[in-house]
């Protein structure tokens, strides 16, 4: 058995390439992603695009709040995942973007009743929303504000219910203590915070830009 050293990682450029592009993506989502081009937007990555699918599918999430809309990148891969009556409340204050989103979900031929566009700041809206009452919360949004949005997404999920953090690791930042930036600390504390406070069993993927993943138990 090889020791740990001597073990081939997913920190080797080619190997993370090869799992980012692993799951092909169709013509829809390829659009989606030109409209963000367009909008100077930076949507999920294809790796992490396959992991909402995953997590939605594995959970049979039928309840999924989204901070950060958008170009609807996010929101397909979520909604692929769930069932038909699976739907998504998704925040942004950037109207343009949203109204991208809607065409990709129109698009993709999903029912509009399937994606519930909240436009307004996210710490506006989430506090508006019900305890306990949902699957999965992606948190996509302001990385300044997001030890605020844990606080909520802790509120709205169910006990067995999912956080998923994008941009986990910060373009590497967050591995890196010198970095004190807002965002980067921000970033950091929520990752601290979900390993250390006892209310989530967690583990921090490298997917895209780093992708936490953690499970609510209490």
């Amino acid at each position: 058995m090889p020791t740990s050293s001597s073990r081939p990682t997913s920190k080797q450029p080619a190997s993370w390439a090869y799992a980012e592009q692993f799951v092909p993506e169709d013509d829809v989502l390829q659009r989606a992603r030109e409209r963000a081009a367009d909008l100077d937007l930076e949507p999920v990555s294809p790796g992490v695009a396959a992991t909402l699918t995953v997590l939605t599918a594995a959970g049979g999430a039928r309840t999924v709040v989204e901070v950060g809309t958008g170009t609807g990148v996010s929101l397909l891969s979520l909604l692929r995942g769930m069932g038909e009556d699976g739907v998504v409340t998704t925040i942004d204050s950037d109207g343009e973007a949203q109204r991208a989103a809607r065409e990709a979900v129109a698009d993709d031929g999903i029912r509009t009743n399937r994606a519930r566009f909240i436009n307004g700041r996210a710490l506006e809206v989430l506090p508006r929303l019900t305890d306990g009452a949902y699957d999965l919360v992606l948190l996509d949004g302001d990385e300044r504000e997001y030890s605020a949005y844990l606080e909520q997404a802790h509120r709205l999920l169910r006990v067995g219910g999912v956080l998923v953090v994008d941009d986990a690791l910060f373009k590497g930042r967050v591995v890196d203590p010198a970095v004190r930036d807002t965002s980067t600390v921000a970033l950091r504390e929520v990752a601290r915070v979900v390993l250390e406070d006892g209310n989530w069993f967690p583990t921090l993927l490298p997917s895209g830009d780093g992708l936490l993943v953690a499970v609510k138990h209490s």
